[in-house]
């Protein structure tokens, strides 16, 4: 499984880019995958409850870029290693995936994907993540495990209710980018055939 989703990466070559000048405020992520090969897990956090954006909200980790960053990769390499202590030296970067933005925020996200090393030392820091979690990617394929829960919007993006799928994985929610990101890795690297049903505004940066 793991080696298959790694050969259709492909398609989706590791770039070290920067953020599109002018643009809005840029971010990365790291996709860290590791395990064995028929049963891959995924690295996720939980992030702190006092945080002023997206508290208690499972999250890759990842954050802002830095000017003096070389480039988004090395962004997401930086807030890995300080938010839960992965060194780059433990991981294998492979893809970068299509950028996108959480919920409708003016922020753009770059995904990147690593193979990270089975010997995993992990030490969440405090004062942003509450915890540390390693969520197999065989609970994704489950398409009876989903459910949905509905989000008020503002009026800038039409009012009203909007509905988003989540996934429990161990008492965490999982859903929103994070989620979405994950659900596209494997419908098109395994060909998983998960159909989500997501806002229209979000729908829209399905990987391709």
């Amino acid at each position: 499984m793991l080696t298959t989703i790694a050969n259709h990466f492909v398609k989706f070559p590791l770039k070290k880019t920067l953020p599109v000048e002018g643009h809005m405020t840029s971010a990365a992520v790291l996709v860290v995958l590791w395990g064995s090969n028929d049963d891959p897990k995924v690295i996720l956090t939980q992030r702190s409850e006092h945080l002023k954006s997206h508290a208690g909200e499972v999250a890759f980790p990842g954050g802002k870029w830095d000017p003096e960053d070389t480039d988004l990769l090395q962004t997401a390499l930086r807030e890995t290693f300080e938010e839960i202590g992965l060194s780059s030296s433990a991981i294998r970067p492979i893809a970068m995936l299509p950028s996108g933005s959480p919920r409708l925020r003016d922020i753009q996200v770059t995904p990147f994907v690593a193979i990270a090393d089975n010997k995993l030392f992990l030490k969440a820091q405090e004062d942003e993540i509450a915890a540390i979690f390693h969520t197999p990617l065989k609970a994704f394929m489950d398409v009876n495990s989903y459910e949905y829960h509905e989000m008020k919007v503002g009026s800038e993006f039409g009012g009203g209710m909007v509905r988003f799928p989540f996934l429990m994985f161990e008492g965490y929610k999982i859903w929103g980018f994070t989620l979405k990101v994950i659900v596209d890795l494997l419908n098109s690297t395994l060909n998983a055939g998960i159909d989500l049903e997501y806002p229209w505004a979000v729908n829209k940066q399905d990987l391709e």
